[in-house]
C-alpha cells in the first residue's frame, strides 16, 4: 500500500512518458461526468462524492461560481486526456458496484465483469468497461446498461470503483413469426417462436419454436440457455426437438427424429455438443432403391460434436477482406445399443478474401471437404448412415455456406453424386428413369468469387453489387469397399463445375442473388441447368 503521507507523482502533460513507471490515477482528472441522453448503454466518469479530492490529499476549496466550476472540470478532463495520450495512467479496480438488478442474481453480472480485475491502467480500464458493457447487453435480459467510473476510497490512492447500473427488460416475453427459404429442403417454411427471458433470475433464456414447410416438413423444439451458471466457465444450453423431413423427391425416404441436444462447452472459437436422438426412416412411396431400403427403420443417434471456428472476415454477407476457417469433428455410437449409429465424420471449410483496391472489389477463394466412415467390426464393408452422408447442391450461395461442402451454383438440391435406380413397379404413371441420390462419404468443393461495385450511386448506397463466380465439386462413395475403386485421377476427372455472373442484394437478414449460371460439366443423372437462378441465403 502506498504511503498515505506521500503525494502521488504526477508527470506533467508535456513530459516524456516512462513506461517503467506509469503515472498514478488522480481523481481530479475524472471529476467530469459525461452523459449521453441518446444512448444509455455507455461508460461514464463520475466523482460526485469526492469532487476536488485527490487520493491522499485533503479537500481543496471548491469553485463557487458555475462558470469557474465548469472551467475547473474541463481543465481536469483535458489534463487526464493529455496524460492518457502521453502514457499509461496507473489505476486498479477497488470495487464493482451493481445497481438496478431486482430479479437478476448478482453472480450472473459478476461473471461478466471478471476482466475488470486484471486492469492496471486507465486505458485498460476503459477498454475493459466497454467489453463488460457489450457482454451484459449480449445476455438479452437488460433494456439498458450504464457503467460509471468513480474514485476509490481516499485512503487507497490509485484506485477506482466501477458502478454498473442495469435496467432489466420490461417485457420478458417476446415472439416473432416469418417465412423463410430452406436451402437444404428447397422449400419455404413458416416459422414462429416465443422467448421468455430471465425466468429464474439466472440470465436464463427459454424459447419454443415451430416451423412448417410447404413440402410437409416440420420441426417443434424447446430449449434453455444459461450464461456461465454458478462456477461453470462457459454457457450451457439444452434443447429438445421433434423433426420431420421429406426427402421423397430426391432420395425416396422420410426422416423423423426425436431427440435432445446439450451444449457442453462454448467459447468464441470452440464448441462441444452432445446429441441423443431416436430416428426413423420410412418410404411411403414404396419405390426406393435397394440401397435406401436397407437403411429404412429405427436407429439411435448418440454423438459428440466438436467445432473449431474463427472468422476474421469483415462481413459474412459480402466479405471484402479477411479469412475464416471451420473444422467440425463428430463421433457417433456413444451408447451401448446395437442400433446406435457408429461413425466418424470430419469436415472443414477455409476462406480467404483478397481486396483489390478498386470499386470495392474483392476476390473470395474457398475450399471445403468432408469424409464420413463407419467404425467397429467389419466397418469397411458396411454402408455409412444415410443422413450423415454429404449431399451437394441447393438453392443457396456458396459464399454464405461456411461450415463444410454443401452448395454449388447451378446444381439443384441433392443434384449430384452417386445414384441408384428406384424400385420398378407395374405402374404406367411411374417414371422409369427415376433415380435416388444416395449421397457420398467423401465430398470436396472449391469456389472463386469476384465481387465489385456497379458504377451507379443508387446501387452503391443500397449495397447492391455484381459478382463473377466459378465453382467445382464432387461426391464419392468410400464404404462397402468402394474405396478400392477410387483414385485421385478418377475423382478429379468427375468434378462438376459451373461459372456465372449475377447481381447481389445483401440485407441484414439474408443475401439474395440473381445469377446466370453456365454448367461446364455434369454427369448423366445430375440435376443441373444452364440459365437464371434466384437464391436466398442466410449467414452461416
Amino acid at each position: 500500500m502506498s504511503d498515505p503521507d506521500s503525494l502521488p507523482d504526477v508527470t506533467p502533460p508535456k513530459s516524456k512518458p516512462d513506461p517503467e513507471h506509469p503515472k498514478p490515477f488522480n481523481t481530479d482528472d475524472i471529476d467530469e461526468e459525461e452523459e449521453d441522453d441518446d444512448d444509455e448503454n455507455d461508460v461514464e466518469y463520475d466523482d460526485e462524492d469526492a469532487k476536488g479530492e485527490v487520493f491522499g490529499e485533503p479537500n481543496r476549496p471548491k469553485p463557487h461560481s458555475r462558470e469557474a466550476q465548469f472551467r475547473s472540470e474541463e481543465l481536469k478532463m483535458d489534463s487526464l486526456l493529455q496524460r492518457m495520450q502521453s502514457g499509461p495512467v496507473s489505476v486498479r479496480v477497488h470495487d464493482v458496484i451493481i445497481k438496478g438488478n431486482t430479479k437478476t442474481k448478482d453472480h450472473v453480472i459478476e461473471a461478466e465483469t471478471e476482466v475488470l480485475n486484471n486492469v492496471g491502467s486507465m486505458q485498460e480500464l476503459l477498454k475493459a468497461s466497454q467489453i463488460v458493457n457489450l457482454r451484459l447487453q449480449a445476455l438479452e435480459i437488460f433494456d439498458s446498461v450504464k457503467i460509471t467510473l468513480d474514485s476509490g476510497p481516499p485512503e487507497l490512492p490509485g484506485t477506482a470503483n466501477v458502478i454498473i447500473e442495469v435496467v432489466e427488460t420490461a417485457s420478458p416475453l417476446s415472439g416473432q413469426i416469418g417465412a423463410y427459404t430452406k436451402a437444404e429442403a428447397r422449400s419455404s417454411t413458416v416459422e414462429g417462436s416465443l422467448k421468455y427471458k430471465n425466468f429464474f433470475g439466472y440470465g436464463d433464456l427459454w424459447d419454443g419454436s415451430l416451423a412448417y414447410g410447404y413440402d410437409h416438413s416440420a420441426e417443434l423444439s424447446a430449449g434453455v440457455f444459461l450464461p456461465k451458471f454458478k462456477g461453470l466457465v462457459t454457457p450451457v444450453s439444452a434443447r429438445a426437438y421433434l423433426l420431420s423431413q421429406d426427402w421423397l423427391k430426391f432420395s425416396s425416404y422420410k426422416e423423423r427424429s426425436m431427440g435432445l441436444s446439450l451444449g457442453l462447452f462454448s467459447t468464441p472459437y470452440h464448441d462441444l455438443a452432445y446429441n441423443l436422438a431416436w430416428r426413423t426412416l420410412t418410404d411411403p412411396s414404396q419405390m426406393s432403391s435397394r440401397s435406401i431400403r436397407r437403411q429404412l427403420g429405427h436407429n439411435l443417434l448418440s454423438s459428440l460434436k466438436y467445432t473449431f471456428k474463427f472468422d476474421r472476415r469483415n462481413s459474412t454477407m459480402r466479405p471484402t477482406w479477411g479469412y475464416a476457417f471451420v473444422s467440425t469433428t463428430q463421433i457417433g455410437g456413444l451408447a451401448p445399443d446395437s442400433r446406435s449409429l457408429r461413425f466418424l465424420r470430419q469436415e472443414f471449410d477455409l476462406r480467404y478474401v483478397v481486396p483489390l483496391g478498386f470499386y470495392h472489389a474483392a476476390l473470395n477463394f474457398g475450399v471445403s471437404g468432408g469424409v464420413v466412415f463407419p467404425w467397429g467390426n467389419g466397418f469397411s464393408s458396411r454402408p455409412s448412415s444415410l443422413p450423415e452422408r454429404f449431399f451437394l447442391g441447393g438453392n443457396i450461395s456458396p459464399v454464405c455456406a461456411l461450415g463444410g461442402p454443401t452448395a454449388l451454383w447451378g446444381f439443384k438440391t441433392r443434384g449430384l453424386g452417386p445414384t441408384e435406380p428406384k424400385r420398378q413397379v407395374n405402374n404406367e404413371s411411374a417414371d422409369p428413369s427415376g433415380v435416388d441420390f444416395l449421397g457420398g462419404d467423401l465430398a470436396v468443393t472449391a469456389l472463386a468469387d469476384l465481387s465489385f461495385d456497379l458504377p451507379f450511386r443508387w446501387f452503391r448506397e443500397k449495397g447492391i453489387h455484381a459478382h463473377v463466380f466459378a465453382c467445382a465439386g464432387n461426391v464419392a462413395k468410400l464404404t462397402e469397399n468402394e474405396y478400392r475403386n477410387i483414385s485421385v485421377q478418377k475423382f478429379v476427372e468427375s468434378l462438376r463445375s459451373s461459372v456465372g455472373v449475377g447481381l447481389v442484394v445483401p440485407t441484414s437478414l439474408f443475401r439474395m442473388e440473381l445469377n446466370y449460371c453456365y454448367i461446364l460439366k455434369k454427369l448423366d443423372h445430375d440435376r443441373a441447368k444452364t440459365g437464371v437462378w434466384l437464391t436466398f441465403s442466410a449467414a452461416s
